[in-house]
């Protein structure tokens, strides 16, 4: 295998890892075990558990920012259809796995990896925030809304991710069709001439 082909083996790896074992528990020996490889080969790779893991973060981070980037620029320029193609965004197969969301949940859980995360996510979270909020004014102003398009567009961040914990939830996990739901209940609640619990309204 090529050197970033193999170092893609090891960041996969490394996030079933944290699946299975969280944050602090996952060593470099876990990693190399979960992915079949020699504890060696995956030293030479990352050299220490610290850089594997800002590596896979850095990517699990570029993986949901291309997602969601990809959905708004396809959703075309109506603010509806973007917000709607945000929401569902979360909701791809591609990036709402168990595994990932747990290694999510690894990174947001441990107060040691908070430095970390602030380091490789803050940026991209920034520009999330902004774009939802961007998107709330808009359709608050065309569809004849009140409200604080801050306020609005933090709401349906807090369900979008609250439903993501709620995916992981060990006593009673809900399905992802069933977050999916909520989500687009939440925007029903903030725009309902716009969204219905089925998602957007035809015009």
């Amino acid at each position: 295998m090529s050197r970033d082909s193999r170092r893609l083996q090891l960041i996969e790896s490394t996030i079933e890892t944290l699946a299975q074992r969280g944050y602090a528990r996952t060593t470099l020996a876990d990693v190399a075990r979960t992915a079949g490889l020699s504890n060696g080969l995956v030293n030479f790779h990352f050299e220490t558990k610290e850089k594997l893991l800002a590596e896979t973060l850095a990517c699990l981070a570029e993986e949901y920012r291309l997602n969601w980037t990809d959905a708004l620029t396809n959703a075309g320029s109506d603010p509806a259809a973007q917000l709607n193609a945000m929401i569902e965004a979360d909701f791809n197969p591609a990036i709402c796995t168990p595994q990932r969301l747990s290694a999510w949940c690894s990174f947001w859980g441990e107060a040691q990896s908070r430095p970390l995360y602030q380091e490789r996510c803050g940026s991209n979270d920034a520009l999330y925030c902004q774009t939802v909020e961007g998107i709330c004014a808009r359709l608050i102003a065309e569809g004849g809304y009140g409200g604080n398009p801050v306020l609005v567009a933090r709401v349906i961040r807090a369900t979008l991710e609250g439903v993501w914990l709620e995916l992981m939830t060990m006593s009673a996990p809900i399905e992802v069709a069933e977050a999916l739901a909520t989500a687009r209940t939440c925007a029903a609640l903030c725009f309902p001439r716009h969204f219905g619990p089925g998602g957007l309204l035809a015009e």
